[in-house]
């Protein structure tokens, strides 16, 4: 059999797929000008059919699973290779303002053009009028030389004792959309400054001292100054001393020094088998992509359950979109609305690990290729991280009769990555247990945004952490978007919602103790009942269940979605950000899938002025859900009240959700983990564990 390609229908891109792609594009432009006015935000790939995924995994890459394809009738018409692979570019006109879609397939070999062969074809593009695609660090770079060069600005500066440029930090930040002046006629930004004390310490923390009370709006096509105002004069904040979070003497302090080396060894390898981006671990297999908007998406989740063979879980995992409001009624406060996905992208605002790795133990890394602004590829290596991890405890019971005790620890494997958006750092991280859970994670850290305060002046909106100096209160919310393909073979939409909630039983007859409670189950038939929120006084939770798949007990096969610690917006309804983020309205929606409907704001958030675009237009379809391919999109955050605790550097927040098996295997999948072998040796009253478990030593 003749394969199509090398690469899987799944794995991202290539570095020489995406010169292909952008070589394409650029060659297909009508004129010179065209041609020199193209930016190039994002070259994606297309992600195929899923009868595509399936026949790929079925016969064209190991493991080969043929039961991935539906029985017919003298069995399965095999093509003789797959269809070719195609990439999508989001490309903007920096002469004319318009940004366009291409479609580019990659297999073919068309017309020679001024740059000479091209293996690929444009089979589809179009002009997509009143929207602003995302911004880019050439420009946040280009947007802050412009912004320090102009004479009122320097001038400004000047009047709070400020003349060293080089001191001065410009970031960036899009406009949002609060009247037509924000309209996307224009591709605007209203940068924040920040001043830092010293030139010749790169490692400063700027963000300790905001510059307040300048209006400045920038006009990112054509890269100059439009409007500028000095409207306050708010003094700069006295430098902190305690502003900067280098190591020891660095910044005028001491490291600790009873830290002793915790070393995390596997000397017999890791328990993981990597093929390409395809990952096999502990009976769950998947496949690992990037995309330069989500980050880091995993595909095709399934667990290996014994004569049940391959049982799928999920199609498509990944975070689609972020947003983070603040609470501050003041300038500028007001507009820190910032949408990180849609405005900012967070796999092209990820770490390289190769900088200071997260990870410990054995890893494998992932490098992420993406194309930069003018077209060229750039590459982030060690971009993803896959390790295992101990994780305590697993499952442990002592019988009291006989004094014999069985305990597990818990062994998971951990898929993540880090981005940094401005003075925030984000990592996403997909953990997959023992026992049949998959935990989505995201860890908050990095450095506040702060304001600064007139001599005396305090604000309710904040708390003071330093003379001069305020963190305003604010929120983080993030959105999984997850295809869930519950023991259904790609394609197939056998899947339903139904919510959970504890109730309590009446007294009476049937509750004479009034120690009553059961929990009840609704079938959440369509798109407009399935918006829901949580609401931890019930216990609530959402199970997707398999329609036509039972197990041993005659009940249908599920896994459900177990919230971690939330909220929802506590803006006005009417806050001018809402009009883009209509999604934060609710925890839980429910779709049934369509191939466009990626992103829960719509593609291009930046100074959108449709109102409610995205996900709450699509639910007002109202499609059924009684029996469907399930998309579930999980809303959760965090209100951020900062403390003096969170300065210079903020500690590592968690929230994230559960995806946990109900009644989709017969009996507790962690059953059959071995028990760990170790010893124990009691020397000076202490008591040392060095359990060893599948090659695992750690000193504890």
């Amino acid at each position: 059999m003749v394969r199509a390609q090398t690469s899987h229908p799944l794995d991202p891109l290539s570095t020489a797929e995406i010169s292909v792609a952008v070589a394409t594009v650029r060659a297909a432009g009508e004129t010179p000008e065209v041609r020199d006015g193209m930016r190039f935000f994002e070259v994606a790939l297309v992600e195929p059919d899923k009868n595509v995924v399936a026949l790929a995994d079925a016969y064209f890459f190991p493991p080969f699973q043929p039961s991935l394809l539906p029985k017919t009738k003298g069995g399965p018409v095999i093509p003789s290779k797959l269809p070719p692979r195609r990439a999508r570019l989001v490309v903007y006109n920096k002469k004319s303002n318009e940004t366009s879609i291409w479609i580019v397939q990659l297999s073919e070999v068309h017309a020679a053009t001024r740059g000479g062969h091209h293996r690929g074809k444009v089979i589809w593009s179009k002009v997509v009028p009143d929207v602003q695609p995302p911004m880019d660090a050439v420009e946040y770079a280009e947007c802050e030389a412009v912004v320090k060069d102009f004479p009122l600005f320097r001038e400004a500066m000047k009047r709070r004792g400020i003349e060293d440029m080089d001191l001065v930090m410009v970031d960036a930040w899009c406009a949002g959309y609060h009247s037509d002046a924000d309209a996307p006629s224009r591709r605007l930004a209203k940068p924040l400054i920040f001043c830092r004390t010293e030139s010749d310490c790169p490692m400063e923390n700027g963000y300790a001292r905001p510059v307040e009370g300048i209006h400045v709006l920038v006009d990112m096509q054509n890269m100059v100054v439009i409007e500028f105002e000095d409207r306050k004069l708010v003094p700069l904040p006295p430098a902190d001393p305690l502003r900067n979070y280098t190591p020891g003497e660095t910044r005028g302090g001491v490291d600790r020094s009873d830290v002793k080396p915790l070393q995390i060894i596997q000397p017999e390898g890791p328990s993981f088998r990597v093929n390409g981006h395809f990952v096999q671990w502990q009976k769950w297999n998947f496949r690992i992509g990037f995309t330069p908007r989500e980050g880091l998406v995993i595909y095709s989740v399934a667990y290996i359950d014994g004569s049940r063979g391959r049982r799928p879980v999920a199609h498509r995992l990944s975070f689609v979109e972020m947003v983070v409001p603040y609470g501050d009624p003041n300038e500028p406060h007001y507009r820190k609305n910032a949408f990180d996905a849609g405005e900012d992208g967070l796999g092209k605002n990820a770490h390289s690990l190769k900088k200071g790795c997260d990870c410990l133990g054995y890893i494998k890394y992932f490098d992420a290729h993406l194309t930069n602004f003018n077209g060229g590829v750039e590459t982030i290596e060690n971009c993803v991280c896959l390790h295992e991890e101990d994780h305590g405890i697993l499952w442990k019971h002592q019988d009291w009769r006989s004094g014999l005790a069985e305990v597990r620890r818990s062994r998971r494997l951990t898929v993540s990555f880090i981005c940094t958006v401005a003075n925030y750092e984000y990592g996403f991280f997909w953990h997959f247990y023992q026992d049949g859970k998959i935990e989505a994670e995201v860890k908050l850290t990095g450095v506040l945004s702060l304001g600064a305060l007139q001599p005396g002046e305090t604000r309710k909106y904040g708390t003071t952490i330093a003379p001069g100096l305020y963190a305003p209160v604010h929120q983080h919310f993030f959105v999984a978007r997850m295809d869930m393909a519950v023991d259904c073979k790609p394609g197939e939409g056998f899947n339903q919602v139904v919510e959970v909630n504890v109730k309590i039983k009446e007294p009476g007859k049937n509750n004479v103790h009034n120690n009553a409670f059961y929990a009840e189950e609704e079938l959440l038939r369509s798109e407009l009942q399935a918006m829901r929120d949580c609401n931890t006084l019930s216990a609530r939770h959402w199970i997707v269940r398999n329609t036509r798949n039972v197990n041993r007990t005659g009940q249908l096969t599920g896994y459900k979605l177990v919230p971690g610690s939330n909220c929802l917006p506590l803006a006005g309804s009417e806050a001018k950000f809402l009009r883009r983020a209509a999604f934060l309205k609710h925890n839980l929606w429910v779709t049934p899938y369509a191939r466009e409907e990626m992103y829960p704001g719509g593609e291009f958030p930046n100074q959108n002025p449709r109102v409610g675009e995205g996900l709450a237009t699509w639910v007002k379809q109202n499609r059924s859900l009684e029996e469907a391919d399930i998309v579930l999109w999980y809303v959760f955050g965090i209100t951020h009240i900062p403390r003096l605790e969170d300065w210079p550097v903020m500690p590592v927040e968690r929230i994230g959700f559960m995806l946990m098996p109900h009644g989709f295997f017969n009996c507790s999948p962690a059953v059959d983990v071995p028990p760990s072998a170790g010893d124990v040796e009691v020397k000076d009253n202490v008591i040392a564990v060095k359990p060893i478990q599948n090659g695992l030593i750690a000193k504890l």
